[in-house]
């Protein structure tokens, strides 16, 4: 089969972008991958992690220790499915209740089960993980090997497979905006690509009083007020001496929409050290910030008396808690009344017009290009 890969002949800082080449079709090897299934890929999300290998900007020892390990020499990226299971090994139907031709989403993070964390409910910090189209083959492909124990079965009446193959990234925002009490809160959001979007739709659903998006990009503010978000902010392009420092002028937006008072709430989803600083400093007295963008180096806090005698609380944000996340995705998904599902397909993916992409068709200048233009692509088998 065909499949959009990582090549070691293409070297880690040579070049950038996948390769679609040809690599074996998948196949079980009983008794050993008794719990393992041939999932048929329908659906595919483009993940900023995914955007991250493209510019071999992330997970570069991940990739190559894990591709040595394997003796291997080419990694299928990918991990956002939805698909068909079309083989199954023995034990999963006795062991996890799945049939051939179900449809199927999957958890992205392979955990070990044994480690201290699985055993104790937090196996979504798993000591020993893999991670699919990362550390494990992934879904850029017609088929996938997975693990049984890592899907999740979906109900394509309720939820359609373009917005059913998100689940997982979705996964992400739910975890984030479940850390802490929305109902009543005043928030702020750093960052609006997907998991900010998704963010928007979620504080809603929970209740939040008033949602401020926060960006450098006008067109990821404009989805943010159609998604629901009662004021946006701009962040101002300019040059800085000091690359960490936060932006007054976007604090002060935030003090000013919310009365004076700041932010109950400040979810940081960009990653970049001056954001983080504008959400330390848009919050108010007691307030919370969810850390959840993911950027490499070390970052500078300004003024760090400021965190404690404001005192303020964090929560770093990684993954999806498995399966309870799951569940309250499943739940907003398929709840007709909160439009949460309209808007990811009519907003957010724009009924699909230059966001769901042929595999078949596959050009990397194109591919590319596209997702450059729109903050979630998905690629259609």
């Amino acid at each position: 089969m065909q499949a959009l890969v990582f090549s070691l002949k293409d070297g880690w800082e040579q070049g950038k972008g996948f390769k679609k080449c040809e690599v074996p079709t998948p196949a079980l090897n009983e008794p050993e991958e008794a719990e393992w299934v041939i999932v048929k890929t329908r659906f595919a999300g483009v993940c900023g992690t995914d955007r991250g290998i493209w510019f071999r900007q992330t997970f570069k020892d991940a990739i190559l220790n894990s591709l040595e390990q394997e003796k291997k020499e080419t990694r299928i990226i990918g991990h956002e499915l939805f698909g068909e299971i079309v083989e199954a090994g023995k034990k999963v139907k006795e062991k996890y209740g799945l049939n051939l031709g179900d449809n199927v989403s999957a958890e992205s993070h392979i955990t070990c089960g044994r480690c201290f964390q699985c055993q104790n409910g937090e196996s979504h910090v798993c000591q020993d993980e893999k991670i699919l189209g990362i550390s494990l083959d992934g879904v850029f492909a017609p088929y996938a090997k997975l693990p049984a124990k890592v899907l999740w079965l979906t109900n394509q009446a309720k939820i359609r497979p373009e917005i059913a193959c998100l689940q997982e990234p979705f996964g992400n925002a739910v975890h984030a905006c479940t850390k802490v009490n929305l109902q009543g809160k005043q928030v702020a959001i750093f960052g609006c690509g997907p998991i900010g979007l998704f963010s928007i739709l979620i504080c809603r659903a929970f209740g939040a009083s008033l949602i401020i998006g926060i960006d450098k990009n006008k067109q990821n503010l404009e989805l943010a007020h159609n998604l629901g978000a009662d004021f946006t902010v701009e962040v101002p392009q300019k040059e800085k001496n000091n690359p960490a420092e936060g932006d007054e002028e976007v604090i002060q937006s935030v003090y000013g929409h919310t009365g004076g008072r700041g932010a109950d709430v400040a979810f940081e989803m960009a990653g970049y050290n001056s954001s983080v600083n504008n959400a330390i400093y848009s919050v108010r007295r007691g307030g919370e910030v969810i850390l959840f963008g993911l950027k490499s180096g070390d970052f500078i806090v300004q003024k760090f008396d400021h965190l404690i005698r404001r005192g303020l609380t964090f929560h770093a944000v990684i993954g999806r808690q498995i399966f309870k996340t799951w569940h309250i995705t499943k739940g907003l998904l398929e709840n007709d009344s909160n439009k949460i599902q309209e808007k990811l397909w009519t907003i957010l993916l724009r009924g699909g017009k230059d966001t769901v992409l042929p595999f078949a068709s596959f050009n990397p200048e194109q591919f590319e290009k596209q997702f450059l233009a729109y903050p979630k692509i998905i690629i259609n088998f």
